[in-house]
């Protein structure tokens, strides 16, 4: 755990100067608009292809859906995306997946196709294959690195490659994985692509393969505040995942804290666990949702996997899982831990003592916010992977 002395408020332009001139709402104010800035950072990914590549169905398993949800990106042998299509997350409206008509369409021909598409407002681009890549998608990329714009190729379905070449007396799955990523490699080389990179995915079973490759290109190539959006929606497709989001929660932790504190500032009775509490209310809700704990996500994921809600629910211990996240109840979560309570009523009463109760109060209230969201965070982690491992059946 983070030591809370170890904090930089100076991260936040200003916060520093703030805090020194002994201006607390000006300082809480600067912290309060950095975590909204932070936790509504919008980011754009294009999805792209020949048509029936897949793209659609690789929209849907981002997002945590099957093709059959409510709001799931249509799919189908033929081309079923003839517009700019938009798909939000649904744990998070700011990352927009736009599934985009196939290249080399009479409607999006080649040579138009980035302008057509509107390339400007994109984060990165996708290119999905389901064979061989095109000529069309080598174009594509090559436009998109001129845009100076990150691209990145994806053969899809290899789930049914697998399937197919099981029948061979001699099958071996590393080697023919290693044979079909040779040949992309191979033919997009041929056309003009130098040193290529390409991620075999199955849309089905994002934890196979190299989907969890593709994420450590994106967590490598993205900007910091993009970074963490795109992986707080990133599915939980193993340990790692939930630990990284667990580690880049617990870097902005310190946040909440000093906003905490500086509720404890002001010398009204219980305005300070006022302010705690509706900042909490933010930061738990945001790790419910990131973590997959909430409840449409659970089911998705009981539908997908085949394995009740009931049973998921069932090895998930934190009471903020799978619930509502208010006041109420966050209250009644920290004072049922003793520790907590005691620091609750430690800092309503050290406010009143003369010269040293107010800054004795915002050192408790910071403490006291800093240690529950760490105590919570790690109780919602360790719950995000008793239920990876209960989806799979491990």
């Amino acid at each position: 755990m983070e030591d809370p002395s170890d904090s930089h408020p100076e991260e936040i332009p200003g916060v520093r100067e703030n805090l020194e001139n002994n201006d607390v709402a000006a300082a809480a104010a600067r912290i309060h608009e950095y975590l909204e800035r932070e936790n509504n950072i919008p980011l754009n990914i294009a999805i792209t292809g020949v048509a029936g590549s897949g793209k659609s169905t690789f929209v849907n398993a981002f997002r945590g859906l099957s093709n059959d949800d409510e709001g799931a990106a249509p799919t189908g042998v033929r081309e079923t995306t003839s517009e700019v299509t938009p798909y939000p997350h649904p744990n998070n409206p700011n990352v927009m997946l736009w599934d985009l008509p196939g290249i080399g369409t009479t409607k999006f021909p080649a040579k138009k196709y980035l302008k057509l598409v509107g390339f400007e407002k994109f984060d990165f681009f996708i290119i999905i294959s389901a064979t061989r890549f095109t000529e069309n998608d080598v174009k594509l990329a090559q436009e998109i690195q001129k845009m100076k714009k990150k691209f990145y190729f994806v053969r899809s379905k290899i789930d049914n490659d697998i399937q197919a070449e099981r029948r061979r007396r001699d099958f071996n799955e590393e080697e023919t994985l290693t044979e079909i990523r040779d040949d992309c490699v191979h033919r997009l080389r041929g056309l003009g692509i130098k040193s290529p990179q390409v991620f075999l995915v199955s849309s089905f079973e994002l934890h196979l393969y190299d989907f969890n490759l593709l994420q450590q290109n994106l967590d490598r190539d993205l900007p910091k505040n993009k970074r963490d959006t795109l992986l707080f929606v990133m599915p939980n497709i193993n340990p790692e995942i939930i630990i990284k989001k667990k580690k880049a929660f617990q870097s902005k932790i310190k946040y909440y804290a000093l906003g905490s504190a500086a509720g404890a500032a002001v010398p009204l009775p219980g305005l300070s666990i006022a302010v705690d509490l509706a900042l909490l209310v933010g930061a738990v809700t945001h790790y419910v949702f990131a973590f997959g704990l909430d409840v449409p996500s659970l089911k998705r994921l009981s539908a997908k996997t085949g394995v009740p809600y009931t049973a998921l629910r069932a090895v998930i211990i934190s009471p903020l899982a799978a619930a509502e996240i208010t006041k109420e109840l966050l209250f009644k979560v920290m004072t049922h831990v003793s520790s907590f309570a005691t620091l609750i009523v430690a800092e309503e009463a050290s406010r009143f003592i003369p010269f040293i109760g107010i800054p004795a109060a915002m050192v408790l209230s910071f403490t006291t916010t800093y240690k529950f969201l760490n105590v919570i965070l790690s109780e919602l982690a360790e719950d995000a992977e008793k239920v990876f491992e209960k989806a799979l059946g491990q």
